[in-house]
């Protein structure tokens, strides 16, 4: 099982509320993940204890430039935003990169999987 995991204090509420659907990634990552992939989806720390949240399947894997994030791409990434420039300035500090509108990245849309209960 491969895991998307995202930085506690910054996305776990918004990944159980159901409001985060989608996850900005650099470079071109369709060897990793792809469409129909059944992941986990977990919260923590790099190179820590994790947590995880549930299952989802990977609706979508596609690859582009920031400049082409469409406004629902970006709102799906992070319902709070509005623009490019604040996905570059949230990657900037996730990643500790210098990025710009040119820089290729994977958008990885996902549903959680609920769980059967008997």
């Amino acid at each position: 099982m491969i895991a998307l995991n995202f930085y506690t204090d910054l996305y776990e509420e918004v990944l159980k509320t159901g409001r985060k659907t989608a996850t900005v990634r650099l470079g071109d990552k369709r060897d990793k993940y792809r469409t129909g992939q059944v992941v986990w989806v977990t919260t923590g720390p790099r190179y820590a204890r994790r947590k995880k949240l549930f299952s989802a399947i990977l609706d979508k894997v596609e690859v582009k430039r920031l400049s082409e994030l469409s406004p629902r791409d970006i709102q799906r990434e992070n319902p709070e935003f509005r623009t490019v420039d604040e996905v570059i300035n949230i990657l900037r500090k996730i990643y500790g990169e210098d990025l710009d509108s040119n820089t290729v990245i994977t958008i990885i849309y996902f549903s959680p999987i609920d769980e059967y209960e008997l």
